[in-house]
């Protein structure tokens, strides 16, 4: 079986302002101070073909610079769908962390899944803090009232101020539903506009670390001074906005890319430089063998059955579209659709296990199908594919991919899409009158593996 590509036009977005070659900068002088350096990252979900990349990345990238060094992990360290995560218990991922916390100072902001694995965030919490992590968190403990982890720390950073501020996605479904129970998330855009004016200082490196996602990030950005860098996630988003000298960024999802923001003073821009993460690149030795060996131990024999065979490796906006078209192909439909965080990764070039197939394609779920106009057609498509070169005032978080893009003019077009898109359709097709009906004793993931042959 093959899973073909549908289309190289996003292959490099990734690579889209990554400098391949290291900044050169006169060294400072005496009485100038390095600039701070914050490596970001988010959304990491337990992706273990490239954590040891990524963690060699950051290590290469420190041990080359002498400025000094802080490290943002915006939110969702782990992944339940992730079944050597699970059964490991995480290992790797806290190895992960500790690694980092040896490397410099380590801020975690708690996204919706850092309770995948053990349902309880305050054991997260207190793990994280006794490897040396610093953990913000705006959720509170419904069982005591108290916050899980402050919401701001301040830093002293070679002699100058650094404020780092977190909060979270309100999002309650996106969360365990064992875990649901025990927490209490204020609404993002109201507590940020009652808490950071407080926390944030003008004369601080003032740092934002929200995983409330894009819709709500755009109501926060007035909120905060000139100057800010905003750290982004949720939305599994890989892009940089720029207002004043206020920077605001995403960078991507499941280990594929990592930024750098030098900072000179407090209310100066950030200088943004994104890197790619190569899964094809060595892994750090503080990671992969630890990675080869948990994958050795847990996965099942089912989990390494070859379900597919890719002629190039593809990526998860590549993977997206393919999977859109099948599913139209399969219900008949003219268009596909699916939600954007259906995806992890994407392929590699070769053989597919079907470990790597889920990680791909992260959950199961129905077909349903639907029916409208042109109109209301075009009006659909108008927010779908997102992964280009989106205006933030046109990004809507949640997305779907749709193929075909340019369907043939008719009256009336049959839609299908996974369960998951149509039972969230306001923030999917952007309206709540469809009307969608079953298609019967069908399913996503046999579907496309059925559609690979």
């Amino acid at each position: 079986m093959t899973f073909f590509s549908h289309t190289r036009r996003n292959a490099l977005k990734l690579m889209a302002g990554t400098a391949m070659l290291p900044l050169m900068r006169l060294p400072a002088s005496a009485d100038q101070k390095a600039p701070l350096r914050a490596i970001v990252i988010s959304d990491l979900h337990s992706a273990y073909e490239r954590m040891g990349q990524l963690l060699a990345a950051i290590e290469t990238r420190i041990s080359a610079d002498k400025s000094p060094h802080i490290i943002l992990l915006n939110g969702d360290l782990f992944e339940s769908g992730n079944t050597v995560a699970m059964r490991s218990q995480g290992e790797i991922e806290w190895s992960f962390l500790a690694a980092l916390a040896k490397l410099a100072p380590t801020v975690v902001n708690i996204g919706n899944h850092e309770a995948d694995i053990d349902n309880d965030l305050g054991r997260f919490v207190s793990r994280a803090k006794g490897l040396g992590i610093t953990v913000l968190s705006n959720i509170i403990d419904k069982r005591s009232g108290a916050p899980y982890a402050p919401a701001s720390k301040t830093f002293e950073v070679d002699g100058r101020k650094v404020i780092v501020a977190g909060l979270a996605t309100n999002a309650i479904n996106t969360y365990p539903k064992v875990a649901r129970d025990a927490l209490t998330i204020p609404e993002p855009v109201e507590w940020a506009k009652t808490n950071l004016p407080e926390i944030v200082r003008p004369d601080a490196i003032n740092i934002v670390m929200s995983h409330a996602g894009v819709v709500a990030d755009r109501d926060i950005l007035p909120v905060l001074p000139d100057g800010t860098l905003v750290v982004g996630g949720h939305d599994h988003l890989n892009f940089l906005h720029e207002v004043g000298a206020t920077r605001y960024i995403h960078t991507g999802s499941w280990c594929t890319s990592m930024a750098v923001a030098t900072i000179e003073a407090p209310g100066q821009a950030a200088a943004i430089e994104t890197i790619a993460v190569d899964r094809n690149a060595a892994a750090s030795p503080a990671l992969g063998a630890q990675i080869e060996k948990t994958l050795a131990e847990h996965l099942t024999p089912e989990e390494r059955e070859v379900v597919a065979k890719t002629v190039e490796a593809m990526t998860v906006d590549e993977a997206g579209r393919r999977v859109a078209e099948l599913i139209a192909a399969k219900a008949r439909a003219d268009v596909g659709f699916v939600g954007h965080t259906s995806f992890g990764a994407g392929l590699p070039k070769g053989d597919i296990r079907r470990y790597d197939f889920n990680a791909c394609l992260r959950f199961e779920g129905k077909l349903l199908v639907t029916e409208v106009d042109g109109e209301v057609l075009d009006r659909i498509l108008s927010r779908c594919n997102q992964d280009g070169d989106i205006p933030l005032a046109k990004r809507t978080g949640d997305y779907l991919y749709a193929m075909p893009d340019k369907p043939a003019t008719k009256e009336r077009y049959k839609l299908v899409c996974n369960d998951w898109s149509a039972t969230n359709q306001k923030s999917y097709f952007g309206r709540d009158d469809l009307v969608f009906s079953e298609v019967e004793n069908v399913k996503l993931k046999q579907t496309v593996l059925e559609g690979l042959a």
